[in-house]
């Protein structure tokens, strides 16, 4: 039986020595490997860590809880399906239908969209504030919601009977406003027209979408209020509290309440949406996916450059090293020798490119939170391991044909090569 003179371990060290002695070459080389996977794991680790914050915050919300509205809500791609502006709104008879008729319901609060038309204006001495999200909502509606008041009190069935004009409202309103003042409950401001005094200020939620969430900018004022001084305002969104472990039973209710009250015919689909914490999320994670697939195909292209490239350079190094070839032919080397020396060379060079890419990755990733700090980031693992085993695989690919080519050479033949 035919013996090698080369052990895997001097393989591997001929293998490293002609590489390290093409650094730049080598490293031009592998430059789309290095492109490929970096993309695709800095946007895998903006988009994970983007999710994990998405999650927090619609738990802070309530995992509980069911939101209707006329219209499909939730992150989506591309426009409304223009039949649905021509739908039925909700109403406070379906929220109180839903109350009454649902056995797993606990409770309905309901908000109140205040009319663009309306000037929401803020004003205060010599400061105005303009881009409050002014709404009007039951008193009901902080205890389903989860919201936190730090100063003051949240709006109460009196204010809401009465009409009052009272108001609560988020961090950002009550610092714009009320910059140098400690105290801001009890502070009188007018706004449409007429005197509001603001009872209460929310605590931001510890976690949100880019470091805000949508009680940041709120001015809530009590339902009957609102209805009152923006009488044209008609867009209502109901939140469901479910009873404990009973959210899968009170969406069915909900849905089968709703769809009497709208009159809605059994072959007829929903003409509202309701929408829960897991619908959000999986609404999220298509979005994502869709991100996701357009960074492999962008990745995908610098990969096919880099193994191209791959293949170019280890032909070009099989035309270099022919009388080495040879040699070590003669000394008896096998072909299965020779092609395993190229293979690893070709696998070790796109590794190594695998390896820039995940640490330019990581480096981007804490740049861009370092920039942004609003802005999560978080590498998965499976990023990182796909990442280095596809260049892997990218380099055994490619590297293929020069490999064999290089182990079909005749020993003769390339002692006379010059």
């Amino acid at each position: 039986m035919r013996t090698s003179w080369f052990s895997q371990k001097e393989i591997v060290i001929m293998a490293l020595d002609n590489l390290m002695a093409n650094k730049f070459r080598s490293f031009l080389t592998v430059l789309g490997i290095v492109i490929g996977v970096g993309t695709v794991i800095a946007i895998s680790s903006i988009l994970t860590g983007l999710r994990a914050n998405i999650v927090k915050t619609i738990e802070e919300y309530g995992t509980n809880n069911i939101y209707a509205f006329h219209l499909s809500t939730g992150p989506r791609i591309g426009p409304r399906d223009r039949k649905e502006w021509t739908r039925k709104k909700l109403t406070i008879d379906d929220a109180k239908a839903i109350l009454e008729q649902s056995s797993a319901v606990n409770d309905v609060a309901a908000e109140l969209f205040i009319d663009w038309n309306f000037d929401k204006t803020i004003s205060y001495k010599n400061t105005e504030y303009k881009q409050g999200n002014l709404s009007g909502v039951s008193s009901n509606y902080a205890k389903i919601v989860n919201l936190i008041v730090r100063e003051g009190r949240f709006i109460n069935d009196i204010d809401d009977q009465h009409r009052r004009d009272v108001m609560v409202v988020g961090v950002n309103v009550a610092e714009a406003i009320f910059s140098n003042q400690s105290t801001v409950a009890g502070k009188k401001v007018m706004m449409g027209g007429k005197e509001f005094e603001i009872i209460g200020v929310l605590e931001k939620r510890k976690s949100g979408f880019f470091g805000e969430s949508t009680e940041d900018n709120a001015v809530y004022i009590p339902f009957r209020t609102a209805s009152k001084i923006a009488p044209r305002s008609e867009y209502i969104m109901l939140s469901i509290n479910a009873k404990s472990g009973q959210l899968a039973k009170a969406l069915d209710q909900s849905e089968e309440i709703l769809r009497r009250q709208r009159g809605v015919k059994f072959d007829q689909p929903n003409d509202f949406d309701l929408s829960t914490a897991d619908k959000f999320i999986a609404q999220f994670d298509q979005i994502t996916n869709a991100i996701g697939l357009i960074a492999i195909a962008i990745s995908s292209v610098g990969l096919l450059v880099g193994g191209i490239g791959v293949m170019n350079i280890m032909l070009v190094s099989v035309t270099e090293r022919t009388q080495e070839i040879g040699v070590r032919k003669a000394l008896g080397a096998r072909s299965r020798d020779i092609t395993t020396q190229f293979l690893f060379e070709s696998m070790t060079l796109t590794f190594i490119g695998g390896i820039i890419g995940v640490g330019l990755a990581i480096i981007s990733s804490q740049i861009i939170m370092l920039l942004l700090p609003a802005l999560p980031a978080s590498i998965p693992l499976w990023a990182v391991a796909a990442g280095l085993g596809v260049s892997i695989a990218v380099g055994l690919v490619f590297g293929v044909w020069p490999a064999k080519k290089a182990a079909g050479l005749d020993p003769i033949e390339c002692l006379r090569y010059e």
